[in-house]
């Protein structure tokens, strides 16, 4: 049986600053609440006697045992998947304190790890729909990219929406936020700096090069202009056939997934 205030100390971890300020987030269902364990322990485990048969946990992981009709309190989902865990925040993927002095924020990388140029990594430059961040991050695991930079105005990673929709490949792909602009301006002139954009050219006819990086942009307005000047490897992927009416634009997890696919496919 789960308590009232455990119900209410769960709950509130949907809000990002209850998240901030606790330094946890919420996982559900079997294959994100396994994918984290191997890398971590959990906080508190609520789960349904089924799930837990057989598994044995770190001595420091609260777990409480629920029917199923108790999970549904406490779950975020419309359809419980028989496990909710509560984990500890990576500090790596936290955002930039805005209160740091610019010293600090240098030091830090502008609120980035040191970049590894040699590696392929993706730039998401205000992304805000937590599926389509949950969803990239995903394809970011599939095609083999460990390290995804953002801009602070990007979806939360630890936002619960995001946190499913990754499956699981949050467990494995490192998401940090900083001053993305600065980052890039940042860079040695060598290195390879990609982006989708409407000038750009044909994804398809490019010898791209399996390192860099790649920015994506918003879901409606893509790439900021600032950030667009600093794209030395304009793409763009045409649609077909060449002049005739098509939507407007494609969606950026989906946009994301071909420019990615692309990279992978010559290596």
């Amino acid at each position: 049986m789960i308590s009232k205030n455990k119900i209410k100390y769960i709950r509130s971890l949907e809000l990002k600053k209850n998240r901030n300020k606790e330094g946890k987030f919420v996982a559900e269902g079997f294959k994100v609440v396994d994918d984290l364990l191997a890398l971590q322990p959990a906080d508190l485990i609520v789960a349904t006697q089924e799930w837990l048969h057989g598994k044995h946990f770190a001595d420091q992981t609260e777990v409480i045992e629920v029917t199923e009709e108790e999970l549904k309190k406490v779950s975020f989902l419309q359809h419980p998947q028989q496990v909710l865990a509560v984990f500890r925040q990576d500090t790596g993927c936290n955002k930039q304190d805005s209160n740091n002095s610019q010293e600090d924020a240098e030091e830090k990388n502008f609120g980035f790890s040191k970049i590894n140029t040699q590696e392929l990594s993706l730039a998401l430059d205000g992304v805000q729909d937590p599926g389509n961040l949950g969803t990239i991050i995903r394809i970011a695991d599939w095609f083999g990219i460990t390290h995804i930079y953002c801009s602070q105005d990007t979806a939360d990673v630890y936002n619960p929406k995001v946190v499913q929709a990754t499956m699981g490949s949050i467990a494995r792909v490192k998401v940090e936020y900083g001053n993305l602009l600065a980052l890039v301006e940042s860079l040695p002139a060598d290195v390879p700096v990609y982006g989708t954009l409407l000038d750009g050219d044909n994804i398809y006819q490019q010898q791209l090069e399996n390192r860099g990086l790649i920015v994506m942009g918003n879901e409606g307005k893509g790439i900021s202009p600032a950030l667009a000047k600093k794209v030395n490897r304009r793409l763009l992927i045409p649609n077909f056939p060449e002049g005739r009416a098509t939507a407007d634009s494609l969606n950026v997890a989906i946009a994301t997934a071909i420019t990615c696919s692309e990279f992978r496919r010559n290596f």
